[in-house]
């Protein structure tokens, strides 16, 4: 696992993202920080710390927020998959289709989370994967979902382009 002082996947590639959930240039947002397994590259993991405001109620993650994680992870998954699978040097910007969550327990608020996504099937632009939210050894929630790679036109395209400077290799 790359250390919290690395760049992640959406700093190297999508650093003027203001995404709420994964944008690094959303001072707001929940800033997930995605980073490929080193076990297993095409998976992604990330580590987020819930603060009190994420609450619904007390010690326990709203549970928009539990959608807003996976959701993003999910959808930097899929395009990580068609970065691998097409040897591209910058990932393409990729959107949810749909996704599904299922609340498993509560997720509680006192504690790291672990989000881990890795798509499960791929076909041309279309990507599907499955994630899920651990808090220690407990899996609290879970999501399968598609997600489809943008084409010029779409208000997504290019709004994860990385500056010239960037080095593509994490």
């Amino acid at each position: 696992m790359s250390d919290r002082h690395s760049r992640c996947i959406q700093e190297l590639y999508a650093p003027k993202n203001a995404c709420f959930g994964c944008g690094p240039a959303n001072e707001k947002g929940l800033r997930i920080r995605s980073f490929p397994d080193p076990d297993k590259p095409e998976r992604l993991v990330a580590h987020w710390r819930p603060l009190p405001h994420h609450e619904a109620f007390d010690g326990v993650l709203n549970g928009g927020i539990v959608g807003a994680l996976l959701d993003c992870h999910s959808n930097w998954a899929a395009c990580w998959k068609l970065k691998l699978r097409d040897g591209l040097e910058i990932p393409p910007c990729t959107v949810t289709a749909d996704f599904h969550v299922k609340m498993r327990r509560p997720t509680p608020t006192d504690r790291e989370l672990i989000v881990v996504a890795e798509a499960i099937a791929d076909e041309g632009s279309k990507v599907t994967v499955t994630a899920e939210i651990r808090a220690g050894d407990q899996v609290t929630a879970t999501c399968e979902g598609r997600f489809v790679a943008v084409k010029p036109g779409h208000p997504a395209y290019h709004r994860w382009e990385a500056p010239a400077d960037v080095d593509p290799t994490p």
